[in-house]
């Protein structure tokens, strides 16, 4: 029999009854039941019950030892009584008994010290401390569970782009620092004094360079850094993006490689929630109108209206001269002032100061308004509202005024929550759609500046010309977002190939072509040596893995992240280093002044 094991802890069946077997793993749980101890032992596969009969070493060895304690066991398999089957578990039909007629004997491979929290059940331990021991948080059943989950889809994913074509090449990953829109972490140069690798943001020239090269279809399971704060949907650090390029393409046939995988992906591992397909194409100034956000959650069947125009003339001070976008609810008329008064609440947490209601409402064939605000709107404001929503009786019509971003943001908000509150959601789905004609450009709200609103590497729609001709901020891009149930899962671009275009491109935003030629030299030697068309698009598999799994937080599927202050508890990072080493490196570090009495 093998050293350690004749079968794992997920294995043994009725067929196996009579079987001696030889069983390893950890101490999930113990119970004492009038000297008999009934003991779950597990492992990577699963969970086998043991009993061990009173009166033997056995007994004695195993009702010592610390939960979590790595043993072997020698033992028989038996039919448990039909009382005491347990449907929930594959081998809940047999136990192991240890230390009866069998002999078997007890070896303990690996001791363990007490643990500092429970593994055999999902209480509310503190994240520091389920990250400080991330080794024991990983053998919950639940994070056993997306780990494993994360590793499925990323063998999926890799068995689908290779069968629509496409090759696994790997991109360096110290390379020059790029402009892409978030930090950089830097690594110093030994041999180089004073200067720096970069780690890759995203493999974004690279891939373009492969497309140059003639290899047409690239993708990668790519690791990104970028040195960002942490938010529910994005991990500090590092993360992992599935990292596609195509050559000769336009925007549908980038579309038409992802909804496939994606529909696939999520229909093989979505656990039975219908995928809608196909996905949607929402132009970006279209979603910020309807939706009041550019990653739209389409489970809300609720839209946001623009009204400025019905309120631009109106004595409503609160309204008059502001940007106002409503939102009609419709079979309201059962729902209790809790609703609205809760939905206020939730604006306010968004950062309104409050929000404006009426109800709709009928009365001998007459349709009124009531409600907070109702005694403002003349009947000239309530017949163009209502034809503007398409609203009736039964409907109740939320309003946002103010600044058109600020409005969007909160009101984009408010259509989420009260389509939960009001039962126009859609839930165990998963709703995708695509975001596209973005703006090229966008200005800095702080400099007033002209900046690239996404990827500086997309092409213009309308190319020179519309470069030439138009204002910047009325230039479009051949870029797109992909989204699923609210959340960004990538952006992607067709990219510019040609250099007369990315110098006006990069010119309209600042740079000078000194500034192109130093920062992407490599990418400009390479488009005067013959570049096709190309595009691509980088879906993030860590936000995959988190709607695939139902978790609310990143982190939830990442074997070892780190914590929201991008800090690894477990083995110490970041950390200091001797001076030795930074001599090494040309390196001194700048003292803190010490704060003044």
């Amino acid at each position: 029999m093998h050293r350690y094991r004749s079968h794992t802890c997920g294995e043994l069946r009725p067929a196996d009854i009579g079987t001696d077997v030889r069983l390893s793993g950890w101490l999930h749980n113990r119970r004492n039941l009038g000297g008999i101890l009934f003991i779950d032992l597990r492992d990577h596969h699963g969970i086998t019950q043991l009993v061990v009969r009173p009166g033997t070493e056995a007994n004695e060895l195993l009702g010592s030892l610390s939960k979590e304690t790595v043993v072997r066991v020698d033992g028989r398999v038996v039919a448990r009584g039909e009382e005491n089957v347990n449907p929930e578990l594959p081998t809940g039909e047999i136990e192991v008994e240890i230390g009866g007629e069998s002999a078997g004997g007890v070896e303990v491979l690996g001791a363990s010290e007490q643990i500092p929290f429970t593994i055999n059940a999902e209480d509310g331990v503190n994240e520091e401390l389920r990250l400080e021991y991330r080794f024991l948080d990983l053998r919950r059943e639940r994070m056993h569970r997306n780990i494993m989950l994360r590793s499925a889809v990323i063998s999926a994913i890799r068995q689908k782009m290779t069968a629509q074509g496409f090759n696994e090449l790997a991109t360096p990953i110290l390379s020059a620092t790029s402009p892409e829109g978030a930090r950089d972490f830097l690594v110093p140069s030994r041999l180089h004094p004073g200067r720096f690798y970069a780690l890759p943001q995203a493999p974004q020239q690279f891939k373009q360079l492969l497309m140059i090269a003639g290899f047409d279809r690239y993708f990668q399971i790519a690791p990104c850094f970028r040195d960002e704060d942490a938010r529910a949907d994005r991990s500090p650090g590092e993360f992992y993006q599935l990292d596609v390029e195509m050559s000769f393409v336009e925007q549908e046939d980038v579309f038409g490689v992802i909804e496939k995988v994606m529909t696939e992906l999520f229909e093989e591992f979505g656990g039975g929630r219908h995928v809608t397909s196909p996905f949607p194409r929402i132009p970006f100034r279209e979603a910020m109108l309807r939706y009041g956000s550019d990653k739209p959650d389409l489970r809300a069947k609720l839209e946001l209206t623009d009204v400025t125009e019905v309120f631009a003339h109106s004595d409503f001070k609160a309204f008059a001269g502001k940007h106002v976008r409503a939102l009609a609810v419709p079979d309201t008329e059962a729902l209790p002032r809790k609703f609205f008064d809760q939905l206020g609440e939730f604006a306010v947490e968004q950062g309104a100061k409050g929000l404006a209601w009426v109800r709709v409402a009928e009365k001998d064939g007459a349709v009124s308004l009531t409600g907070p605000i109702a005694k403002f709107l003349t009947e000239e404001n309530t017949k163009a509202l209502l034809e503007a929503l398409g609203a009736g009786p039964g409907y109740s019509i939320f309003f946002g005024a103010g600044d058109f971003d600020e409005v969007s943001r909160i009101m984009g908000a408010v259509r989420v929550e009260a389509a939960r509150r009001a039962g126009h959601f859609e839930e165990d789905v998963f709703r995708f759609c695509w975001i596209v004609d973005f703006p090229m450009f966008e200005r800095n709200e702080d400099t007033g500046a002209i900046e690239f609103s996404h990827n500086p590497f997309s092409m213009p729609q309308g190319g020179l010309e519309a470069l030439d001709t138009k204002d910047p901020l009325d230039v479009l891009a051949w870029q797109y977002d992909i989204v699923c149930n609210g959340v960004e899962l990538s952006s992607g671009a067709i990219r510019n190939h040609e250099p007369e275009i990315m110098y006006r491109a990069f010119e309209i935003a600042g740079y000078s072509k000194e500034d192109v030629e130093r920062e992407f030299g490599g990418m400009l030697r390479a488009f005067r040596f013959g570049a096709p068309p190309h595009g691509g698009i980088a879906p993030g598999v860590d936000r995959i893995v988190m709607l695939l799994a139902d978790e609310p937080n990143i982190r939830e599927t990442i074997a070892f992240p780190l914590n929201g202050n991008a800090q690894d508890l477990l083995m110490g990072a970041p950390s200091e280093v001797e001076d030795k080493r930074l001599r090494e490196l040309h390196l001194a570090l700048r003292k803190q002044p010490k704060p003044q009495d």
